[in-house]
């Protein structure tokens, strides 16, 4: 199972789009500074995943949403009044959202 995920820094308004195998594993690397590109935008939260069963897929969905289009879809959802009822949405290959 791979996972394509979005981070929210808590101190900075900066979203971070990433892809993995081991979830919980890879946001605790971010946390703890290992990733020198997140590491100024340190602590995050997850806010967002999909799981997929091949890499080739959760490639493509990353790629979209690090995307222009896909950041502000991201932000449209992630900011709407109906998504601040949850702290972490999960998603099966793009199930849309419903609030």
């Amino acid at each position: 199972m791979y996972f394509v995920y979005v981070l929210k820094s808590l101190t900075r308004k900066y979203l971070y789009v990433g892809l993995t195998k081991d979830l919980e594993r890879r946001v605790q690397e971010h946390n703890s500074g290992k990733e020198k590109t997140t590491q100024p935008y340190r602590p995050f939260v997850l806010v967002y995943r999909e799981s997929y069963s091949s890499r080739k897929e959760a490639r493509q969905r990353e790629k979209y949403l690090k995307s222009g289009s896909g950041k502000e879809w991201l932000k449209k959802i992630l900011f709407s009044p109906e998504w601040r009822n949850w702290q972490t949405r999960t998603t099966q290959n793009r199930v849309p959202f419903s609030g």
